[in-house]
């Protein structure tokens, strides 16, 4: 089986922003694919440190541009970091500051999380309003009343989150908090806020992601006293303080279920390790649903084996355990070769249909109204140039890029190396064609025309 230390030596994702892909489509996929950790759960975890004045080991941390952005961030706060392959050490003995810098909260979403840690090791925090892939407006109010709930005075001002705890650097109170939606990120900053706290504190509509969980496990090693996670409403009694841990983070379920739909899509058998299962249900139950055979090889392997037919299906996004909004693209991409006519509703974002025009790029026949996608199943894609506009649309432009005839030129892969752990690479591995190349008007020229890069180089 192929490992981390498998793949070639892992740059700076930062360093790929002016990067294109190029992917000679038709090619079937074959091996074995190691899952990197969870996107989502490292970046909350490494904002849960700074509730910690010791150590902390985190292990299976992906390599993303976010999780080096993260870094940037605690580095600004204090904090000491040192990365050995996916070993992450932390220590944040010294958090000297209150005050995120702008210029790298702006590009991360997540970054804000650290606002509750912050507010309960300082009694003061100062955090921009936060940044990240535009797929729709996802404001900070709640975690701003549930912080207020708390006893902290929040205002902001000038794009500036500015929060304290009346009396010099007291400590936030137990609080009972219903959340009007279960937000992910209000959820993990007040959790984290509370594990400090005095007192007891109750959040209501929790959001129930098992990265939420794996946040909540993470602080309940270091001795917090978190109940509940995983369900609607979880329980925080406060502690005085955490101690140093050695915590690896969970697989990430998305990734997972991208190189399922890759499988799918070019017709592939392949295996899958480490995986949760339990946290796939939707995915897996609609990739069955579509005609997918999937075997559970070992309890953290799957393999995926090539269907004969893909079938139409119709899926509505929600929040867990309910079909995730971050696999809508992956399979928008699939749908466009299934037989007969699909329907995808985006209920949790609603700006994230943005990919569906340029996989018509790409010959398919997809028809967007509101937050409502109309895919209709054609019998082939066509390379073609396109862009990704996020994250996981950008994932969906390379998995159609897999299946279509010929070669698809993607730009816009910044969003692409955010999210997902040397995509490319692994795809290489399990037999892809595809090549990364250095961005130059001459070659985007070139690309457009599905025409040879004059400096290509692969990864």
């Amino acid at each position: 089986m192929n490992s981390s230390s498998s793949l070639p030596d892992a740059k700076s994702p930062l360093e790929a922003d002016s990067s294109v892909l190029q992917i000679f489509g038709g090619h079937p996929l074959r091996g074995h694919v190691r899952i990197s950790g969870a996107k989502n759960s490292a970046l909350v975890i490494m904002a849960g440190s700074l509730l910690c004045s010791g150590d902390c080991r985190i292990r299976n941390v992906p390599f993303l541009a976010d999780v080096e952005r993260m870094g940037q961030v605690l580095s600004a706060l204090g904090l000491r970091l040192t990365r050995q392959d996916d070993i992450l050490d932390i220590n944040a003995s010294e958090l000297t500051t209150s005050k995120a810098p702008y210029e790298l909260v702006t590009q991360l979403r997540a970054s804000f999380f650290a606002i509750g840690p912050i507010l309960a090791r300082l009694g003061i925090a100062q955090m921009p309003l936060p940044g990240g892939c535009a797929i729709g407006a996802r404001p900070v109010d709640l975690h701003v009343r549930g912080l207020q709930a708390m006893g902290a005075e929040v205002q902001i001002e000038h794009g500036i989150c500015n929060a304290y705890v009346p009396g010099g650097h007291g400590r936030l109170k137990g609080a009972r908090i219903y959340l009007d939606t279960p937000s992910v990120g209000a959820t993990e900053t007040l959790m984290m806020a509370a594990t400090l706290a005095d007192g007891e504190s109750i959040i209501e509509n929790a959001a129930r992601e098992p990265e939420v969980v794996d946040l909540a496990n993470f602080c309940n090693a270091m001795g917090a006293k978190i109940y509940g996670a995983g369900t609607s409403t979880i329980t925080i009694v406060g502690v005085s303080k955490l101690h140093s841990i050695d915590y690896s983070i969970i697989p990430d379920r998305i990734e997972t279920g991208t190189f399922l739909v890759a499988g799918a899509i070019t017709r592939s058998e392949f295996s899958l390790s480490p995986v949760c299962p339990d946290h796939l249900i939707p995915v897996l139950a609609k990739l069955r649903d579509i005609g997918v055979t999937i075997i559970e090889e070992a309890p953290d392997c799957l393999r995926i084996l090539p269907a004969d037919v893909l079938r139409a299906t119709d899926i509505d996004t929600l929040p867990h355990p309910g079909f995730p909004t971050d696999m809508q693209a992956p399979f928008m991409a699939l749908l466009t070769l299934a037989e007969g006519d699909s329907i995808i509703n985006e209920s949790v974002f609603e700006n994230r249909l943005r990919h569906a025009s340029e996989l018509n790029r790409l010959g398919a026949d997809i028809r967007v109204k509101g937050n409502t996608a109309f895919v209709r199943g054609v019998p082939k894609l066509s390379g073609a140039p396109v862009l990704g506009t996020d994250l996981r649309a950008a994932a969906s432009l390379v998995l159609a890029g897999l299946a279509a005839e010929g070669i698809t030129t993607i730009q816009g892969i910044n969003h692409l190396d955010r999210g997902y752990d040397r995509l490319d690479m692994k795809l290489q591995q399990l037999g892809a064609k595809i090549i990364r190349i250095k961005e130059t008007s001459t070659d985007v020229e070139l690309l457009a025309n599905n025409g040879t890069p004059l400096n290509s180089t692969a990864l």
